[in-house]
Parts: C-alpha cells; sequence; structure tokens
C-alpha cells in the first residue's frame, strides 16, 4: 500500500538586496539582534538608532570562527526561549560572516523556522556570506558541515561599516570579490585588474558587481545542486587549510586565496587555465596582500580531508576549477595523482 503526499511549493523566498545607507525599520514584533562585542563597540548605537520593534533583545556571542559551534548556537537559543519568542518573531543578524551563519542556522532551526535579515558588516559578508541563504557551524570534521539553507527576509549592506574594517578583513573580502569574477564574469575581472578597491567609490561598484554576479548564480540554483556549487572555487582546499589550522591561522578569504591559488595549479595542469591567466589571478590577490602559499605537511592526510568536503561523495572528491577566465569546470574525475603532485609542490622542504 502506497500513499502519496502531493506538495506543492506555495513560499516565495525571494528578497531584495539593499546597497545603500540604512533606512528606519519598525518591527511589530520581538526582534533580537545577534552581534559580537567587536561589531557592537563599533556600530551598535548606528544601527539602533534605525530600529524599533514591540521587543528589541541584543543578543552577544564571542567573536571568532573558533566559537561557531553548537555551544554557541545553544546560547543563541536559549536566550530566544528565555524571551518566549514564537513563531512571528525576527533575528537580526549585525556582523561578518560567522555572525550571519550562525543567525541564520539559529532562524532555521527554532520552532522549526523564523525570518531574520541580514546586516552584513565586512566586506567578505557583504559580498557573499550573507546572500544565498547558506547558513550553518563548524565542527570538529570541518567547516559549516552542520547547517541549512534558510533564506533571510532581507540583506541591508551599508557600505559605511567597512570604514573601521581592518585590512585583514578588507583583503578577505576582495578574495571572495575575485572568486565570482574568475569564475562568471570575465568583464568583471578585467575591471578588477585595472581598479583599485581601495577607493571607497569603485570598492561600492564592486561590491554591487559581486552581489549581482552571486545573485544570478542563486536565482538559477538555490540548493546548490549544481550551478552554484561553482561558487566554492578554492573552497574545496580552502576548508582543510582552515581545519588543519584551527581556524586560527588564517581568515576565511585568506584560506579561499591560498585555495585558488592551489585550483589554479590543478587547472593548468589540466590545460584548463594558462600559466599567463594564473599569474593575473595571483596578481589581484598579491595587490591586495593575500596569502598565495601553504606548508602542506602531509599530503596523504590533506588528500584524505577532501573526503569530507560538502561536495564529494564516497568515492569521488569534487573540484572547482577556473577553465580560462570568466569559465568554471565542475568535475569529479581528477587523477589522485594530479592532486597530489600540486600539493607537493606546496610541501614544505
Amino acid at each position: 500500500m502506497v500513499v502519496d503526499i502531493a506538495l506543492k511549493k506555495v513560499v516565495d523566498n525571494s528578497y531584495k538586496i539593499t546597497i545603500d545607507k540604512l533606512q528606519d525599520m519598525h518591527f511589530d514584533k520581538k526582534v533580537a539582534i545577534i552581534t559580537n562585542p567587536t561589531v557592537a563597540g563599533l556600530h551598535l548605537k548606528y544601527l539602533l538608532n534605525t530600529i524599533s520593534a514591540k521587543e528589541l533583545y541584543i543578543i552577544t556571542i564571542p567573536d571568532g570562527e573558533q566559537y561557531k559551534n553548537q555551544e554557541t548556537i545553544d546560547m543563541i537559543l536559549e536566550n530566544l526561549f528565555n524571551h518566549r519568542f514564537n513563531r512571528n518573531s525576527l533575528l537580526i543578524a549585525f556582523g561578518g560572516g560567522v555572525i550571519g551563519d550562525m543567525t541564520g542556522y539559529a532562524a532555521s532551526i527554532y520552532q522549526r523556522g523564523i525570518d531574520f535579515i541580514q546586516i552584513p558588516t565586512t566586506l567578505l559578508s557583504q559580498v557573499d556570506a550573507s546572500v544565498g541563504g547558506k547558513t550553518g557551524m563548524n565542527n570538529k570534521f570541518g567547516k559549516n558541515l552542520v547547517g541549512a539553507f534558510h533564506q533571510p527576509q532581507a540583506v541591508h549592506i551599508d557600505p559605511y561599516f567597512l570604514s573601521t574594517l581592518p585590512s585583514r578583513e578588507f583583503g578577505t573580502g576582495i578574495a571572495e570579490i575575485v572568486k565570482m569574477a574568475v569564475t562568471f564574469n570575465e568583464e568583471f575581472f578585467l575591471w578588477l585588474e585595472e581598479s583599485d578597491l581601495n577607493d571607497s567609490t569603485l570598492l561600492a561598484e564592486a561590491i554591487k558587481k559581486a552581489v549581482e554576479t552571486k545573485a544570478n548564480v542563486v536565482s538559477q540554483d538555490e540548493k546548490e545542486k549544481g550551478l552554484r556549487a561553482a561558487l566554492n572555487y578554492g573552497h574545496t582546499f580552502c576548508h582543510v587549510i582552515e581545519n588543519e589550522t584551527n581556524y586560527k591561522t588564517y581568515l576565511h578569504g585568506e584560506a579561499v586565496a591560498i585555495g585558488m591559488a592551489m585550483a589554479n595549479d590543478v587547472a593548468v595542469k589540466l590545460g584548463l587555465l594558462t600559466e599567463h591567466e594564473a599569474m593575473r589571478i595571483k596578481n589581484i590577490l598579491l595587490k591586495y596582500h593575500l596569502p598565495i602559499s601553504y606548508d602542506v605537511k602531509d599530503v596523504d592526510a590533506f588528500y584524505d580531508a577532501f573526503y569530507l568536503d560538502k561536495k564529494s561523495s564516497d568515492s569521488a572528491i569534487t573540484f572547482i576549477l577556473p577553465e580560462h577566465i570568466g569559465g568554471v569546470k565542475i568535475t569529479d574525475e581528477i587523477d589522485v595523482s594530479v592532486i597530489k603532485d600540486v600539493l607537493t609542490s606546496y610541501k614544505a622542504h
């Protein structure tokens, strides 16, 4: 005996991404702003001047990738239960990618899902992490291996927040901008080669171009069944590097930059990318003082860690490689010797 449940998708997850000075927002519901001490100290007053709500709470969680874990999620959930949040309540992610990922994940599981809004304060979160509905946390096995697709109600990108961004945090956002240009937009890449994003006007334009690029990809593949996986260019290597260094040595975008350099070396070996194109990509990364080298201590252990990547299967590792500039190839058919040769070239001597 078989009973079918005929379900139709009736929810429209579309939302607007606003790139401008924050406008006044009023909510006739309970609202919690999730932030960390660094962002709160710099910008919370600015945000509070734009928000009014039926009840407004501030939940401050520890600052850093090492706190992107179940313990911090439990801290957020406990606050929501203590303040009797319900399914009509709202969370606001106010910070960088770590804050956005954890706030979104907490929203996705609290009472089986409540709304949240992204107000990203770092360049990386403005151009990448806040857009697309990926939420999650890390565990001992790797980065973002626990999470959910849960789209925000809105994203508000205010370039004002970048005025206090440390130079390393600025560079980490640049890496994600370069990632999108290399894989999807050759014209954008050419523009990046000629532009200095230390200029605030050019930076605002770069944010717009990057957000438009990612929004176009997400609209075609929300749940990462195919095309959207290409946005993980550099990340297969990056996640291993972050896990090996316990998320303490590199900021995320710095590890992405190294991961892109490694992916480029694989692409050159396979004839997908010329050495000149690989150097052009490296030159942009170096212009913003991003690292492109890493000491691989154990090639076999590094390779085995790829199997924990979310794109991989039991028997095949999926790699995202640039196919010239402006194109991308997603493949799980690369001979292990090619990957290990590249990893060996990064091995400390």
